[in-house]
C-alpha cells in the first residue's frame, strides 16, 4: 500500500511492503525501514475498530536486514503476500497475465479504506489464490509471479 503524507512544510511517499508480528516492512522516499508497531495486539484483537481510530503509533527499529521470507521473492518466483488482514474486492489479473514491477493485481479492502496490492516483481502469474470475496490474513499468500 502506497500513502503520500505531508508533515509541516515536508511530503513524504510511504509504501508498506508487508506486517508480520507487530514489525512492519516499509519504504519512506524510497529509503528501507523495519517498523515496530506498538500497539500490534491491540489493534488485531479488536480489527471492527471505527474508521476515526487513530493508526497504530510506529516507531523506527532500524534499517531491514532482508525483506521477511513470504514478501521475497522464492527463487526465481515473487510472492505477494497480504500486508495486512482485509477483504479482496476485485482481482485484476489471471493465471498467464504478464506483469510488471508496480502494476496493480488485487484491490483489497482493510480498515475501511481500499487499497491497491501491487507486484513487487515483473514476470508471468503462476497462481492467483484468491478471489473477489476472499477474506484474507496478514502474511497470506495472494498472487504467485514467476
Amino acid at each position: 500500500m502506497r500513502y503520500q503524507f505531508v508533515i509541516g512544510e515536508n511530503r513524504y511517499e510511504v509504501e508498506i511492503q508487508s506486517i508480520r508480528d507487530g514489525v512492519a516492512l516499509v519504504t519512506v522516499n524510497t529509503k528501507p525501514y523495519e517498523v515496530a508497531i506498538e500497539n500490534y495486539a491491540e489493534v488485531m484483537a479488536d480489527r471492527t475498530a471505527p474508521a476515526a481510530t487513530a493508526p497504530p503509533a510506529l516507531r523506527a527499529v532500524a534499517p531491514p536486514r532482508a525483506p521477511a521470507p513470504a514478501a521475497a521473492p522464492v527463487g526465481s518466483l515473487g510472492v505477494i503476500v497480504a500486508p495486512i488482514p482485509g477483504l479482496i474486492m476485485d482481482v485484476l489479473v489471471k493465471v498467464g497475465d504478464s506483469v510488471a514491477a508496480g502494476q496493480v493485481l488485487l484491490i483489497m479492502e482493510a480498515m475501511k479504506m481500499l487499497n491497491n496490492i501491487t507486484s513487487s516483481v515483473a514476470g508471468t502469474v503462476r497462481e492467483v489464490r484468491v478471489q473477489k470475496g476472499s477474506e484474507v490474513s496478514t502474511g497470506d499468500v495472494l498472487v504467485v509471479i514467476g
